[in-house]
C-alpha cells in the first residue's frame, strides 16, 4: 500500500469522500434560497431516518404515548443526500446544517444536535429525564456518553467499513477496535442496571436504541455485526430486544423514512393515523 504523505496546505477536492461526497464541504451556510414547510402543530421537526432522526421521533411517539397531547408534531423529510440541508430555512434552524432540526411555534425557539432535543423535550413534557440530582445525572452521563461515541461508529466505523470509496486496513482496524470497545462499555453497563440510565427507560436509551441497538441487530452497515461479533454481547441484545418491541419506537423508525419496503416508509408524519396500513415491525 503507498503511504500517503499529506501535502503542506490542505485544499478540497470535492470528488473525494465516497458515497457522501456531494453533501461533505468544509464551509458552513447555505448553498440556495428554500423555505421550511409548516404545519398546524407547535412542534415542526425536519429531519431523515438516520439514527440520528430516530432519536428524535422516537421520544415524539413515546410521548404521545405516555398521554403528552402536546407532544404532537409535523414531521417533514430532508434529503440529505439531494442537499436539502443547506436550504436557507434549514440553515436558520440549525447552523450547522445536519440532521434533525426542530422549531416549536409556542416558545418560539429553534433546538439542533439531537441530543439536545431529547434534552428539550424531556424537560418541557416533564418525562423520560429523572428529577432527582443523582439520577438525572447517570441519565445524562449516558446521553452525552452516546453523543460523544455515536460519530466514532458512525463516522470512523462505519465509514471506512461500509462507505469509503476504497478499503485500508489501518482506518477499519482502528474504528472496529473503537466500536467493540463501545459495544463492552455498554454490555457492562447493562449487566449492572436494566436500561442505561438505571431502573428507567430514559432518553438516554431513545438515543442509544438506533445506533447501537440497530448495529447488534444487524440492520446497520452490511454484515457490520457479524464483522464485529455483536452476538457476544449478551447485555446490549437483551436491552436492544426489549426497546425495539415498544410500539411508539416501531412508530418512530419509520418516520421520515423514504427508503426500502414502501409500506415501512412515511416520509411525512402530520397524525396518528399516517401510521395507517404501515408495518410496524
Amino acid at each position: 500500500m503507498t503511504t500517503y504523505t499529506p501535502p503542506d496546505v490542505w485544499t478540497w477536492e470535492s470528488e473525494n469522500g465516497g458515497q457522501f461526497a456531494s453533501i461533505n464541504r468544509p464551509i458552513a451556510g447555505a448553498t440556495h434560497d428554500k423555505d421550511l414547510s409548516t404545519g398546524k402543530h407547535a412542534l415542526q421537526l425536519h429531519s431523515m431516518a438516520t439514527p440520528n432522526g430516530v432519536k428524535v421521533t422516537v421520544m415524539l411517539e413515546e410521548l404521545l404515548a405516555a398521554g403528552h397531547t402536546g407532544a404532537d408534531y409535523d414531521a417533514w423529510p430532508i434529503s440529505i443526500g439531494d442537499g436539502d440541508q443547506f436550504g436557507s430555512g434549514f440553515v436558520d434552524i440549525n447552523p450547522n446544517s445536519k440532521i434533525p432540526a426542530l422549531f416549536d411555534k409556542d416558545t418560539g425557539v429553534r433546538v439542533f444536535e439531537s441530543g439536545n432535543i431529547l434534552l428539550y423535550l424531556a424537560d418541557k413534557f416533564g418525562a423520560f429525564l429523572p428529577t432527582e440530582i443523582k439520577a438525572r445525572t447517570e441519565t445524562l452521563n449516558w446521553l452525552f456518553w452516546l453523543q460523544g461515541s455515536a460519530p466514532y461508529l458512525g463516522g470512523g466505523f462505519g465509514h471506512f467499513y461500509a462507505y469509503a470509496p476504497e478499503k485500508f486496513e489501518y482506518p477499519i482496524n482502528r474504528f472496529a477496535m473503537e466500536a467493540k470497545r463501545q459495544l463492552d462499555v455498554l454490555d457492562r453497563r447493562l449487566g449492572d442496571a436494566e436500561f442505561l440510565g438505571g431502573d428507567t427507560y430514559s432518553i438516554a436509551d431513545m438515543a442509544t436504541c438506533p445506533w447501537y441497538g440497530t448495529l447488534v441487530h444487524g440492520k446497520i452497515y452490511g454484515e457490520a455485526g457479524t464483522f464485529l461479533d455483536v452476538a457476544s454481547y449478551k447485555n446490549v441484545l437483551r436491552w436492544a430486544d426489549a426497546i425495539s418491541a415498544r410500539d411508539a419506537y416501531k412508530r418512530g423508525k419509520i418516520v421520515n423514512k423514504t427508503w426500502g419496503e414502501e409500506d415501512e416508509q412515511l416520509p411525512e408524519r402530520h397524525r396518528a393515523a399516517d401510521f395507517d396500513g404501515k408495518t410496524l415491525g
